[in-house]
C-alpha cells in the first residue's frame, strides 16, 4: 500500500497500476453542492494527478470548463475537483496529500 488513510482513502500499487480508493469519510463521497450523493454507477471517472489542483481548476475554468463538484475539496488523501469533459464525462483532478 502506497498511502493508507483507512477507512476513508487508500492508494495502492500493483503491476504498475495505482488505483486510488475512496470510501466513507473521504472527499470523494461528500454530497455535491446541490445535495445529490455520489453513488456507484454515475461517478466512475478518470483521475489525473496534478501538482496543484487549484491552479489547474483556475486555468480550466478560464477556458470554459465546468465543474461538477464546485470548488476544490480536501480529504484525507489530498485535494480534488471533478470536471466535465466536452462529452459530459467526469474527470477528476487530484493533488495527493503531502
Amino acid at each position: 500500500m502506497e498511502l493508507d488513510a483507512s477507512p476513508a482513502f487508500a492508494a495502492v500499487v500493483r503491476d504498475g497500476v495505482r488505483p486510488l480508493l475512496s470510501g466513507d469519510g473521504s472527499s470523494g463521497k461528500r454530497p455535491l453542492p446541490d445535495g445529490r450523493l455520489q453513488v456507484a454507477g454515475g461517478w466512475n471517472r478518470l483521475q489525473l494527478e496534478v501538482p496543484d489542483v487549484a491552479v489547474e481548476l483556475a486555468r480550466l475554468r478560464a477556458a470554459g470548463v465546468s465543474s461538477r463538484t464546485g470548488e476544490v475539496v480536501a480529504g484525507p488523501g489530498g485535494a480534488q475537483v471533478v470536471l466535465d469533459d466536452p462529452s459530459g464525462n467526469p474527470v477528476e483532478l487530484f493533488q495527493p496529500r503531502k
